[in-house]
């Protein structure tokens, strides 16, 4: 009898992840772990690599970010802008994935649609910045130049220093460039969904709306959540187009957290400790807010089944310790 052979090519996952791994532990692990450190000492100053540690008061940066006004504002404007471009941009991704994936009716051009809807996530946020600099420009840019000539306006509008309408536009920007995205994501999460499923709404008569309601929302229940940390992450940290579009301004109107330690650590006195405990902040809060995120839109059906499981595996094991 030939004997079965016991060699197993499992091993050579191990070092296909050895490039990932060093670039992991060199490029994002030991970065976050020095950054936590300076937050606790004095490190301030271009090209300064000695500190001290503050024995006497461990936490004198993160008090002060806790208590500047500035990080307070820069907060405030970065949840601000998250969420009013998160809901609508979840909303018209919705509508969109429902609509391309919807089964009744095929759509003319549906591949070029989607191209189109997805481009502006791949455009650099240095050419947007530019783009909105442009079409909202004072005395003379697109926008002045439709209003003056409907009359809509008498003279030109500098739109870029009204703090409301600045705002607006970095909202706009962020769901324009990121609905496309979110559209996919929840597309491969509906095409996941079993036809027999939809073929059963159907059956029973349920209409487009009801077969989105009933059917498709519950089923995309874990792609919702993933965008949902996701884009609360990205959110966050949001940086390039407040940085680079009206560089906070005006006024703090656009100042995110991200800008906001951006400002600390490489303008004026290059204050790394106190960035670096501005950062550790937003780590800290991210990986709370995702964690409650994450309990709090569990799939209580799918934990109910594995506590069950969990508890008849241990009568399992109980009782055949008691048949010994």
């Amino acid at each position: 009898m030939k004997k079965k052979s016991t060699f197993s090519y499992a091993r050579y996952g191990y070092f296909f992840s050895i490039p990932f791994l060093v670039a992991f532990l060199i490029f994002s692990l030991y970065p976050t772990l020095y950054t936590a450190v300076i937050g606790f000492t004095d490190l301030k100053g271009i090209g300064k690599t000695t500190f001290n540690f503050l024995w006497d008061d461990p936490f004198a940066n993160f008090k002060y970010i806790l208590s500047s006004p500035t990080f307070h504002t820069a907060f405030s404007n970065t949840v601000k802008i998250w969420l009013f471009n998160f809901v609508p941009q979840l909303a018209l991704a919705l509508l969109l994935a429902a609509w391309f994936t919807d089964r009744r009716f095929k759509i003319p051009g549906e591949g070029a649609f989607k191209v189109l809807f997805y481009m502006p996530n791949i455009i650099t946020a240095a050419t947007i910045a530019i783009l909105f600099n442009a079409f909202f420009g004072y005395p003379m840019g697109p926008v002045n130049d439709l209003l003056t000539r409907f009359g809509l306006v008498s003279e030109p509008i500098n739109f870029l220093v009204k703090k409301n309408i600045a705002q607006d536009v970095v909202i706009f920007i962020q769901t324009w460039m990121w609905y496309g995205y979110t559209m996919i994501i929840l597309i491969s999460g509906i095409l996941g969904i079993s036809p027999e499923i939809f073929e059963a709404a159907e059956v029973d008569g349920a209409n487009g709306w009801q077969t989105f309601w009933m059917v498709t929302l519950p089923n995309v229940k874990t792609i919702l959540l993933f965008t949902l940390v996701t884009s609360l992450i990205g959110g966050l940290n949001m940086f390039d187009i407040p940085r680079l579009f009206l560089m906070g301004g005006p006024d703090n109107a656009t100042l995110t957290t991200s800008v906001f330690i951006y400002n600390l650590a490489f303008s004026g006195a290059y204050q790394y400790n106190r960035a670096a405990a501005a950062s550790m902040i937003m780590f800290v809060l991210i990986v709370t807010i995702s964690a409650v995120l994450f309990y709090a839109l569990r799939d209580r059906d799918e934990a109910a089944l594995r506590k069950i499981m969990r508890e008849q595996i241990k009568e399992q094991k109980r009782k055949m310790k008691e048949a010994k």
